[in-house]
């Protein structure tokens, strides 16, 4: 395994006793350091900038040819941190203890260590692994954010207090959708200059928003949770499927969000972040597109239809059938024939 320390605090010296230690050349634009990792360790890269008032984002986008331990080492104070794996797994341990935690993809964590103790990142060869690690220095964000602190939950208000590091704190879980959203945004960015610092900022200040709601709902007990996490966009895609491909006797919502493993707010919050619309809504979309296709490759009459998208009445399929395609259904396939 090789293994690294850095002793340096501002992200841009980060970047620099990272790409000192590699013997590479680092750069700089509109107050982002960036550096490319050499093909003697691996590939991809580190970036890292700091914005005003205590607020810092180091991107990491890294694939080592043989496990990497980076060690934050320094004798003050460590920055409050939140990690987000996007691809897969991140450790993680406090300087001072040798438990590990993994953050795989789609999860997230919030790191502080105590007193000076400082953290190590472990990141396995031959897997790519991107993170994007929120930097907080508490006494200067506290003092820009004081009038707003005191309105968060205890624990996360007594977390960004801690000016002192007084104590660690370790908390994980699944990042929501929005936060997954906000990731690929800043991925997908390619402005540069001070165009990407201005989007850069306001995407670490709506992460960490959300990130303050996720906390809260984290809290609460799983049936109560509302915000869809990343992980759980698999089970929302199952239930569209199923409702797809079973439309003339699609279940309950009650039933498919048993089937998803969800509450009925938190499956309804999903369908409405993917598709859109509600689940029923999105079963009457369903079948009025299986109807149109009957209508135009089959030559089932309109009863047949009607029960072959699961309703049983002809006039209420003429009436939904006619708000979405402003005709009515015999119409259309007389239309369509001719």
């Amino acid at each position: 395994m090789n293994s690294i320390q850095v002793n340096s605090l501002p992200l841009k010296d980060v970047i620099r006793d990272i790409a000192k230690v590699f013997n590479i050349s680092y750069s700089e634009n509109c107050g982002e350091y960036l550096l490319q990792l050499p093909e003697s360790v691996g590939e991809g890269t580190i970036r890292g900038i700091n914005f005003e008032g205590g607020l810092g984002l180091i991107q990491y986008n890294c694939l080592f040819k043989e496990d990497m331990e980076i060690h934050f080492v320094v004798n003050q104070i460590h920055p409050l941190k939140f990690l987000y794996t996007v691809s897969g797994t991140l450790q993680h341990r406090f300087e001072n203890e040798e438990n590990l935690h993994e953050i795989k993809q789609y999860q997230n964590a919030i790191v502080a260590s105590s007193k000076h103790n400082g953290h190590v990142l472990l990141f396995e060869a031959n897997q790519r692994i991107t993170v994007n690690s929120l930097e907080i220095e508490r006494e200067k964000f506290q003092a820009k954010m004081e009038c707003d602190i005191k309105s968060l939950d205890d624990e996360l208000e007594q977390l960004f207090k801690d000016i002192k590091a007084n104590g660690a704190f370790y908390h994980s879980g699944n990042y929501s959708l929005n936060i997954a959203d906000i990731l690929t945004q800043m991925v997908d960015f390619t402005d540069e200059n001070f165009t990407r610092k201005l989007f850069l900022e306001g995407m670490a200040y709506q992460i960490l928003t959300h990130q303050i709601l996720q906390y809260q709902d984290d809290k609460k007990d799983e049936g109560s949770r509302t915000l869809i996490r990343s992980t759980e966009l698999k089970q929302i895609n199952h239930i569209s499927s199923l409702i797809e491909s079973n439309i003339s006797d699609v279940p309950t919502v009650e039933n498919l969000a048993r089937e998803a493993g969800l509450n009925i707010n938190k499956l309804q919050e999903g369908f409405k972040k993917l598709y859109g619309t509600t689940v029923n809504n999105y079963v009457q979309k369903t079948r009025l597109d299986a109807a149109y296709n009957l209508l135009t490759k089959t030559d089932l009459n309109i009863s047949e239809i009607v029960n072959a998208i699961g309703l049983s009445s002809k006039s209420y399929f003429s009436k939904i059938f006619k708000e979405k395609y402003n005709i009515s259904p015999s119409e259309f396939r007389k239309k369509h024939q001719g």
